[in-house]
């Protein structure tokens, strides 16, 4: 137990930026989950048992007539299709881990994972530790975030339009970031190329899923070409 107590203190001040990122975007999403009339008890069962950020802003316009369950199945699944890679880049640093890898692999969010990329482990703390300390810190920041949104939304009568923003903000901090520290920035001129000709082709309120299948595809078939440019998979 010392050494996950030792581990948590360590990691802690690495995903303090996590921390103030998904307090608020929990709270918002929170928020919106009240507004649909949901106890509290259901925004943090969500957090806790699907924890899929965006994924769960969608689900929020789910929970109304005329949606079937295979559309929620498979928008979910495009929405969030990208973490199957992320599972896939660190299959060996899990495989160790024992029982733990399940988690770890469930925790797999885009702040998570860059976190467990680039972040060196100290010396003085155990490696699997060190990762299972960072993941299970973060989802409890979201999980915390979701509370106290659903409890404002509920308790404090406001006006809350826009407030699904705040996910879209977040996403493109996250991309003028990468953009401004990565030397290959194939990856993100392929993203933003193949939203836009979607854009033209099939209309704002169709473009999403066209457009996340042409970059998955585009991604897949270069991967090889973008490894030798500088994108390399996370070990």
């Amino acid at each position: 137990m010392r050494g996950y107590r030792h581990a948590f203190r360590k990691a802690f001040p690495y995903t303090i930026p996590v921390l103030t990122g998904y307090l608020f975007i929990g709270i918002a999403f929170g928020v919106m989950y009240a507004e649909k009339g949901y106890n509290f008890l259901w925004a943090m069962l969500m957090s806790l048992l699907v924890y899929a950020g965006s994924g769960q802003y969608l689900a929020v316009n789910f929970f109304v007539p005329g949606i079937s369950f295979v559309q929620v199945i498979f928008m979910t699944l495009m929405v969030n299709v990208r973490h199957i890679f992320y599972g896939i880049s660190l299959l060996d640093r899990f495989h160790s881990m024992g029982k733990k890898r399940w988690y770890m692999i469930f925790g797999l969010t885009d702040e998570t994972y860059s976190l467990l990329c680039t972040t060196k482990v100290p010396e003085d703390v155990d490696e699997e530790k060190f990762l299972f300390a960072i993941s299970i810190m973060n989802q409890s920041y979201w999980v915390i975030g979701s509370v106290i949104g659903s409890l404002a939304g509920t308790l404090i009568p406001f006006n809350s339009e826009g407030i699904d923003f705040a996910m879209t903000a977040l996403f493109v901090v996250i991309f003028v970031e990468q953009w401004m520290d990565k030397k290959n920035r194939v990856p993100e001129v392929i993203g933003v190329a193949a939203a836009f000709v979607c854009l033209q082709i099939f209309g704002a309120d169709n473009f999403v899923l066209p457009s996340m299948l042409l970059i998955v595809l585009l991604l897949f078939v270069g991967r090889t070409r973008l490894e030798r440019g500088g994108e390399k998979v996370c070990r």
